[in-house]
């Protein structure tokens, strides 16, 4: 995909990147369609993953307060709650990625717009229906979950590997049958996924061949990763927002109408 990518594209594709990241519809997803899109061709794995150093930067510049009410927690109120709770849901994802990392790259069979499809309809239903179905005892945030409940939060985040899931998505369903409610499932599942986007990022400059892939291609990684990094700042804050009234319906009956239309445009071809 890199090949004939000019500076619009790499910035399109960083917005698509920033908005799908939080807004949980599934970036990668997206980012596979529109890549496909643009070039009918194979999609971009490293690209992608370079626009995670846009969407990191604007999580952790927005929750900056909070990590600070954090830090405060763990080294002055000797509360570990949060943070034990962030490790637990986090080690799930980050062991199997950095297991399968390699064969993610390798496996184009995982970002076909068939499996994208298929995965946006799911996610999707699952949405829909959330809202719908009994929850576990109701707990006030992150902090309140047992370990149990975080485990099954990070399980739940390990099928975001797949494109089409969405890694916000995935959690932010789980937190709510773990008993959060909209608007806090939506802001554990974003500081949840600080480590993770962090272990992305520095894969990316501790290996030499990533380095020297985001170095040949400086010009179209810069744009496309301010794209990402002013998009995603805005969607963090529609998120919550949003979340705070309602609940995950609108963006299931989007993936599914999503689904619709790449399915159909499969079937067509």
């Amino acid at each position: 995909m890199i090949v004939g990518m000019n500076i619009f594209e790499s910035i399109i594709l960083g917005l698509v990147q920033g908005f799908t990241e939080f807004i949980p519809v599934s970036s990668s997803g997206h980012l596979v369609l529109a890549q496909r899109l643009f070039s009918n061709g194979p999609s971009d794995q490293l690209f992608v993953e370079s626009l995670d150093i846009g969407t990191t930067v604007a999580l952790i510049i927005y929750f900056w307060p909070r990590l600070v009410k954090l830090y405060m927690r763990v080294f002055h109120e000797h509360d570990y709650r949060l943070l034990r709770n962030i490790v637990i849901t986090s080690i799930p994802a980050g062991v199997i990625g950095f297991a399968l990392a390699s064969y993610i790259e390798k496996n184009d069979s995982l970002i076909q717009p068939l499996v994208v499809a298929i995965m946006l309809a799911v996610v999707g239903i699952l949405m829909i229906v959330v809202d719908k179905l009994p929850k576990l005892s109701e707990t006030k945030d992150g902090t309140h979950l047992n370990p149990w409940r975080a485990l099954v939060v990070g399980v739940a985040q390990v099928f975001a590997l797949v494109p089409g899931v969405s890694r916000s998505g995935s959690t932010i369903i789980a937190s709510r049958f773990m008993g959060l409610k909209s608007e806090e499932a939506a802001e554990y599942s974003f500081m949840v996924s600080i480590p993770i986007m962090l272990g992305l990022i520095t894969k990316l400059f501790l290996k030499s061949s990533d380095r020297a892939y985001m170095v040949a291609h400086a010009d179209l990684v810069i744009w496309g990763n301010i794209a990402a990094f002013v998009s995603g700042v805005i969607a963090i804050k529609f998120v919550l927002g949003y979340l705070a009234k309602h609940g995950l319906a609108l963006f299931g009956w989007y993936r599914v109408a999503l689904a619709a239309v790449v399915l159909a445009v499969l079937l067509i071809k």
